[in-house]
């Protein structure tokens, strides 16, 4: 038996966040400034919401339970995950603690957060990949409208991303029938995105690939980003090096037509800081990853 799971309310397409009815006393998390989000939250038309607007990249478990704390006792009828893969994650995370519904929007499209039962969450200065049912979205708004302005670091970053999780997804043994279907259909799209310059595009084939990959997870590119990552290195960015190696160890089909990618978004290589050996050790325990890798990993 297959399982394939998804948001209970899925909005998308143009104008899906003006359109979108809002409950009143909701508290919005994002990592940007007011006066990008102010811009976002007017064409949201969006009341009756508090924001909170201190959540960094690759967010901590403290910075969960900060925000758990300040707003304890308050009378908040959801939560509202507005910007890239760590405001999401946190919002997922804090929904879990607190039983309070959550409605994630993206801003970034790359990381597929909006669709799936994942959270990465930094626990002493290290990302772990966290998986629960609870995580997944009351409901997913995914709107283009957010494209605009988004400098072009940070959408390469995401197209990247999107596309890593579609092809590692697609190649991962816990992958099923459907789960292909959609990181195929997901990757053709990005690829179409990006190859032939269709921004316009990205969203729809970044949601495709959070339905994909959500359920059947990434696999050894995503390992090796994280000891990046940890190391400063954008999320997006590492993929760009790490899937491609990862997708020629594995033999994937998606190797050559990943590496396009990258090479038409400018990537340069990422270097290691740390020793080899060092970074296997961070690297092999992280078995949500490796036992889903189609070729087996060792160190």
């Amino acid at each position: 038996m297959w399982k394939v799971m998804i948001p209970k309310k899925i909005a998308f397409g143009e104008n899906a966040a003006r359109d979108f009815e809002y409950p009143k006393n909701s508290l919005v998390i994002t990592t940007t400034t007011s006066d990008i989000y102010d811009r976002w939250l007017g064409y949201m038309g969006i009341k009756n919401y508090e924001v909170y607007d201190k959540v960094t990249p690759d967010p901590s478990i403290e910075t969960v339970e900060a925000i758990k704390k300040e707003y304890d006792g308050r009378d908040l009828s959801s939560y509202i995950g507005l910007g890239g893969g760590s405001s999401l994650d946190v919002c997922k995370y804090l929904s879990k603690l607190t039983n309070i519904p959550k409605i994630l929007i993206p801003t970034t499209f790359g990381t597929g957060a909006e669709m799936t039962t994942y959270a990465v969450i930094s626990f002493d200065h290290r990302k772990k990949l966290l998986q629960d049912e609870r995580f997944l979205a009351d409901a997913a708004i995914v709107d283009p409208y957010f494209l605009s302005g988004t400098p072009f670091n940070i959408m390469r970053n995401s197209a990247c991303d999107a596309a890593a999780q579609a092809s590692e997804g697609y190649d991962s043994k816990l992958g099923n029938p459907l789960t292909k279907l959609f990181c195929k259909e997901a990757f053709d799209i990005l690829e179409d995105a990006i190859i032939n310059d269709k921004p316009h595009l990205l969203p729809y084939g970044a949601m495709l690939s959070g339905i994909g990959f959500g359920n059947s997870s990434t696999t050894l590119g995503h390992a090796l980003s994280y000891v990046f990552s940890n190391e400063g290195v954008a999320h997006g960015y590492a993929l760009s090096s790490c899937t491609t190696v990862a997708h020629e160890f594995n033999k994937s089909a998606y190797y050559e037509r990943f590496k396009k990618i990258c090479q038409k978004l400018k990537f340069e290589p990422v270097v290691l800081k740390q020793p080899i050996d060092q970074a296997a050790d961070i690297i092999m325990p992280d078995r949500g990853h490796l036992d889903n890798n189609p070729v087996p990993v060792t160190k």
